[in-house]
């Protein structure tokens, strides 16, 4: 699929890291790009600098989805381009020590919970209802095209550390869900794909010590150093522009496999 004015798109996530990076670069392909995310004052700064729309979205909230969508169709039309990179990443031990009493404690189920609603959840309510409206598209290649659809897991999906048990089961069902999923939207000419990303240079990594961030970076073993976020914004370019990349995952690690801590 080219990118150009014709082709809307929508990345959640989208006011910072990963979704920033993306929504940048498929607006200086000329793609018309909406933002879901619930950053209000950074998501609406983005949109008008590149000349997109900001939804403030909660990907956990069906009736704020509906609007989103709504709105972003309203303005550009139906989304050809989907790519999901909303998410959070909490740490937390199965079983862990108070620090005070030495008490253990087992891993909260709310928070389990949430990051599945956000992470997992949130995902495929996307996708799915954008893949609603994006079979009833007329195609756009001799090979029956009509959209291509883009999820975010980790590479934690695979290799999940230590205080990752909520944050790596909601990344492996994201993985999990790229070939069925692209399976059922096979005949309808939808493509779906999944990346795996390794260390990048997120706002989530921003509160760490410089020295953290060092020994992070040097676990990569090339390049040693974390990711930036325009080098995932250009796989999401790659994965738009080549028709054969579809129902699997890429990662996008630097040949990193994560130790257990």
């Amino acid at each position: 699929m080219k990118l150009d004015s014709s082709i809307a798109a929508i990345v959640t996530g989208g006011a910072s890291g990963l979704g920033e990076a993306t929504a940048r670069k498929l607006a200086a392909d000329g793609a018309k790009v909406a933002i879901f995310d619930l950053q209000r004052e950074r998501g609406a700064a983005l949109a008008r600098e590149i000349g997109g729309l900001f939804c403030e979205t909660d990907v956990t909230n069906e009736p704020s989805v509906d609007a989103a969508l709504a709105a972003a169709r309203a303005a550009h039309g139906v989304e050809r381009v989907l790519v999901c990179c909303a998410g959070i990443g909490p740490a937390r031990r199965t079983v862990s020590k108070k620090r005070d009493t030495g008490e253990l404690i087992a891993h909260d189920i709310a928070t389990f919970r949430r990051t599945i609603e956000i992470n997992l959840i949130g995902t495929f309510a996307m996708v799915a209802k954008s893949a609603a409206a994006m079979v009833g598209l007329d195609p756009i290649s001799a090979d029956g095209a009509r959209g291509v659809i883009v999820t975010t897991a980790s590479v934690a999906a695979q290799d999940g550390q230590i205080g990752q048990a909520a944050y790596a089961a909601s990344k492996g069902g994201v993985l999990a869900l790229t070939l069925p999923v692209a399976r059922d939207l096979a005949g309808y000419g939808v493509r779906v794909m999944t990346i795996l990303p390794g260390l990048f240079h997120t706002p989530m990594f921003d509160g760490l010590p410089e020295e953290a961030r060092k020994a992070l970076a040097v676990s990569v073993p090339f390049p040693s150093r974390l990711g930036r976020p325009d080098e995932y914004a250009e796989l999401v370019e790659t994965i738009i522009a080549n028709d054969m990349l579809n129902g699997t995952y890429i990662r996008l690690d630097g040949a990193l496999r994560m130790a257990p801590k």
